[in-house]
């Protein structure tokens, strides 16, 4: 399954903008998926700034430790604490109560130069 209205990163991130400046993001189904049983998050702190591409965090799962990173550069504006306590959370629901991070972009307009879903399902299936 892969929303239409997201966008996605060749690492397997998906971001979503709510209009109010600040876009949420996430890790895909597919991610998730080859990750197996997720059983630790670090994320960064609220106020952290992140580049785009870099590193803003770790994913640990029974298989294997991921990063994870940074759609687009900016400030962090949120964090999803409940992932502190159940973490396979991002398992039972990636695009939606599973969420990492919330970024206020430094141009919010590198959301648009992100991957279309058509764009990410056809990374996934090659």
């Amino acid at each position: 399954m892969i929303p239409e209205d997201l966008r996605y990163t060749a690492e397997h991130e998906w971001v979503v903008g709510d209009g109010s400046g600040t876009v949420r993001v996430g890790v895909t189904q597919f991610a998730q998926d080859a990750l197996g049983d997720i059983v630790f998050v670090q994320l960064p702190e609220v106020g952290a700034v992140v580049a785009a591409g870099e590193s803003l965090g770790e994913i640990e799962s029974t298989k294997s430790v991921s990063e994870i990173y940074a759609p687009v550069g900016g400030t962090v504006a949120a964090r999803n604490e409940a992932l502190a306590d159940t973490p396979e959370v991002i398992n039972a629901d990636p695009y939606g109560d599973g969420w990492l991070v919330e970024i206020t972009p430094d141009d919010p307009a590198a959301v648009d130069g992100l991957l279309t879903a058509d764009a990410y399902r056809e990374l996934t299936e090659s």
